[in-house]
């Protein structure tokens, strides 16, 4: 719970007790219901109100009701016996009531997110891309184009941003989290309150000459807000990362003049190779955007409308990582684009030319000890992202591979683990582990790989199973360095 949070919690408390303890003086209950207004006001402006809150909202009402009775009715000539039993009945429901409001608001904190190891500030610009090559063939109309919302983050000088304002998880996050789980979304508004490390439209460092890039593909029913404590840490340590939001496969995509393009569920009733066919249609649309992507990154090289990264984009450095269906979409990017160096996938599937390519990058595959044991065919039940050709599709694209390959398996860690989700909800996503070493997992392996392979730097970290990250074990069938 944040500051102003527990001290309107323990108002709330202290008023309980005198009201229901107390004897009615006037001026003691105005003083306590102006306090009670007070504490309220400092928390709704300086720590903003969230739904996790109600209880004590509701507590706090009732109280300044309570109040107001008292001061306009000092005097009331009580029944002893009822008197006794409304206290300990009132006690017992005040107590509960504030306990719903500790448990929920723990559920779903209001958390600071990790500060980044890097030495560079964060800068973000939203844009918005219209590929006219391609027409979208996920919508009714015809011929209306392939549009995508992407954000850029780069690096920043760190004393252009001392006294900015930095922006906050957008919506667009706690709807996607509700899209994936079916839980009602208003339930993650706090997501809103919470502030990362990035700034708007601001100049990129001039700390170097050019930047690598790193592409990232979010989760089906997600959006490229994913997984922000992973992309501050690769900018933070020189990246230019570009989030792409895939409409119709992420959760919601919203558009500069208000439209929106929102999640298209898989066709029900259908086989499994139909839904492989069906899968591969849909991971070569995502892959196809970040191709785009990186044509329109080539044309900015040149002469970015905006005037922010002409000349600073590193395109012989270009790397790519996705979770989930983005994982699978950057599988699918390695073998269908030589532009890209070296792809991540968290635990993606191989669904398209991947999975009969020898891949010719170097690739890294992190899987979750669910999923592993899916693997087992003596196992017979399967995690949700399990499917019936995935164990032969892994097999052929890590030992077909023509660079190096790693291969570990994160044990404690479930699907969800490899985006923000440990730090949003820790009680339903960290139950294995503690939130911030989850999230201290993803960053370091991911920097690890895109350091080694985008920038040149050997990484200790991939050598072999690290005694930093015990949780973290690598295969060595899988894992194989040929370069």
């Amino acid at each position: 719970m944040r500051i102003f949070e527990m001290i309107l919690l323990g108002g709330g408390l202290l008023a309980s007790g005198l009201f229901i303890f107390g004897h009615r003086r006037r001026w003691l209950d105005t003083t306590t219901v102006i306090i009670l207004l007070v504490l309220y006001s400092l928390h709704a402006v300086l720590e903003g109100i969230r739904i996790q809150m109600a209880p004590a909202y509701g507590l706090d009402v009732v109280l300044l009701i309570v109040g107001l009775i008292r001061i306009v009715h000092p005097v009331v000539a009580p029944n002893r016996h009822l008197y006794r039993t409304k206290r300990i009945l009132l006690t017992v429901l005040v107590l509960a009531v504030s306990s719903v409001a500790v448990y929920v608001s723990n559920l779903l904190p209001v958390f600071t997110m990790p500060q980044p190891t890097g030495s560079y500030a964060i800068g973000t610009t939203v844009q918005h891309l219209t590929d006219d090559s391609r027409e979208e063939t996920l919508t009714s109309e015809t011929g209306d184009k392939r549009e995508l919302m992407v954000n850029v983050w780069y690096p920043v000088d760190p004393e252009t941003v001392v006294g900015r304002q930095t922006e906050t998880y957008p919506s667009e996050l706690g709807k996607a989290i509700s899209l994936v789980f079916g839980i009602p979304k208003i339930l993650f508004s706090q997501t809103s309150l919470i502030h990362t490390h990035v700034v708007s439209d601001i100049a990129i460092s001039k700390a170097q000459a050019e930047y690598p890039v790193v592409l990232f593909s979010p989760g089906v029913r997600s959006t490229r807000f994913q997984s922000m404590t992973a992309i501050e840490e690769l900018v933070s340590r020189g990246y230019i990362v570009v989030g792409i939001d895939h409409p119709y496969t992420s959760a919601e995509v919203s558009f500069p003049d208000g439209r929106t393009a929102t999640y298209k569920p898989d066709p029900t009733g259908i086989t499994s190779s139909e839904l492989y066919a069906y899968n591969v249609i849909g991971v070569g649309i995502r892959a196809a955007d970040a191709s785009f992507v990186l044509d329109t990154l080539t044309e900015w090289q040149k002469q970015d409308p905006q005037g922010l990264l002409t000349g600073r984009i590193d395109l012989n450095r270009v790397g790519m990582f996705g979770h989930s269906y983005g994982g699978a979409t950057t599988a699918e990017v390695l073998a269908t684009d030589s532009r890209f160096k070296a792809g991540l996938s968290l635990e993606g599937g191989f669904w398209g030319k991947v999975a009969h390519t020898d891949l010719q990058q170097p690739f890294m595959y992190l899987i979750t000890g669910k999923t592993a044991r899916s693997l087992d065919p003596t196992v017979k039940e399967k995690d949700d992202v399990f499917y019936e050709q995935f164990a032969g599709d892994l097999n052929r694209v890590m030992t077909n591979s023509k660079n190096d390959t790693y291969y570990a398996k994160v044990a404690p860690f479930f699907h969800q683990s490899f985006t923000d989700l440990a730090l949003i909800a820790p009680a339903l996503f960290a139950k294995e582990i503690d939130p911030i070493r989850n999230i201290d997992i993803t960053r370091a392996y991911t920097a690890a790989f895109f350091d080694q392979y985008l920038k040149g730097e050997a990484q200790s970290l991939l050598k072999s199973t690290s005694i930093a990250y015990p949780e973290v074990k690598f295969d060595q069938t899988y894992t194989r360095i040929q370069h």
